[in-house]
């Protein structure tokens, strides 16, 4: 009874995501056009109630598995990929005090996301060191630039990561949106992903109080303590598998509707020219393939993360192989679809009308900031060497 309850819980949210992507869809070409602030949509994420879907039941959340919340962001993502990227990463940072916090701050922040319906975004961002922290007193002071603020401008709680002097590793600190000194610079101006407002941000002598802070992971030489970064990788590759899926579908759609066979075909209709079926049958079966081996590193994620301190390095490490195969599979897979799409569809699609070129345009300009080339040396690395993966706690 308790696990039929469960499955009809999952299927509720579920249905909420599919309906919520369909809205989007209508919108999504208007909305890639105009770029900017992303306001509507994440109105729209909060009024659905997905906000706090991995806050665990017994703080108040929805209690879903990472394997059930990476299905909804690859459904909002089959509409419109700025959308799937936002609540990807909402998804991951709810989750970041669970890792890299104090038992309090775990607590406060699973308990503040579902009582008071808060989205999160971010600007980690490690490899750009120009945000500087100093003590002041007890508490401490941020000034710099920070770069890709990803829905940062609209989010209630915002990560950071800055460094600070004599300190080797960044400092994560969470401050909310009222927070006096923090300014977008609105320059994300890319060819995709437009919907993101990932902006860089000024901070003008920002008081960061102690408790905003997280704590380093517990034990920080865990194997936990770095599975989060493994979680991020694998939500990347369901943005990725989403985008996929709705070129697909919205090829389908036309190729049905309006595309014409060949001339020397042979046939009257597009849906029975030799030529186009092939095309789909090679780019679905890839799909699928892609698909399965998603569902199965999440399975393993699922089942690692209920571990908690109990992981071991090996398993976090053969846990990662798994993500880190599903990510450059899903990866190739994805620019195979969305550029053969048009192979299908033909020239009256290229009009700009259509924006089918936004589904390669996201996931271009998402998959350029990780290069997949990296994962598959890693692999290689253990599949010759039997070297497992090292992981950082900001992979």
């Amino acid at each position: 009874m308790v696990q039929l309850l469960v499955k009809e819980e999952s299927k509720y949210w579920i249905n909420i995501a599919n309906s919520l992507s369909t809205e989007l869809a209508a919108t999504a070409v208007e909305r890639d056009n105009q770029a900017g602030l992303p306001d509507v949509e994440i109105q729209r994420l909060r009024e659905t109630g997905l906000l706090p879907l991995v806050v665990p039941k017994e703080y108040g959340g929805i209690g879903a598995t990472w394997a059930e919340a990476l299905k909804i962001v690859q459904k909002l993502s089959k509409a419109d990929g700025s959308i799937g990227q936002l609540y990807g990463n909402h998804l991951n940072l709810t989750a970041l005090a669970h890792v890299s916090g104090t038992p309090e701050q775990k607590e406060r922040y699973y308990r503040e996301t579902a009582e008071k319906n808060l989205f999160w975004a971010n600007a980690i961002n490690t490899r750009d060191t120009r945000l500087k922290i100093t003590p002041d007193g007890e508490h401490f002071r941020v000034s710099g630039l920070k770069s890709f603020g990803t829905g940062v401008a609209i989010a209630d709680l915002r990560v950071f990561s800055a460094l600070q002097d004599g300190v080797e590793l960044p400092l994560l600190f969470v401050i909310p949106k009222d927070r006096t000194g923090v300014a977008s610079n609105q320059d994300w101006d890319n060819i995709g992903q437009r919907r993101t407002d990932s902006d860089t941000f000024t901070f003008h002598d920002v008081l960061v109080k102690k408790d905003d802070i997280l704590g380093y992971p517990h034990p920080p030489d865990g194997a936990f303590s770095t599975f989060l970064g493994i979680i991020a990788q694998l939500t990347k590759t369901y943005i990725y598998l989403g985008i996929a899926e709705g070129a697909l579908a919205t090829a389908k759609q036309y190729t049905i509707n309006q595309t014409k066979p060949w001339i020397t075909s042979g046939v009257d209709s597009a849906t029975q020219d030799p030529y186009i079926l092939h095309h789909y049958g090679n780019l679905w079966t890839e799909l699928q393939a892609a698909i399965s081996l998603a569902d199965k590193a999440a399975i393993q994620v699922q089942q690692a993360w209920e571990k908690e301190a109990n992981l071991t390095l090996e398993e976090r490490g053969e846990v990662a192989i798994s993500v880190f195969a599903a990510k450059a599979f899903v990866t190739k897979v994805g620019l195979d679809i969305t550029t053969g799409i048009f192979e299908v569809m033909g020239t009256r699609s290229t009009s700009t009308k259509y924006g089918f070129d936004r589904y390669w345009r996201d996931l271009r300009t998402f998959t350029l900031h990780d290069p997949v080339d990296y994962k598959l040396r890693d692999i290689g690395n253990w599949v010759l060497n039997a070297e497992l993966p090292l992981i950082t706690q900001y992979s």
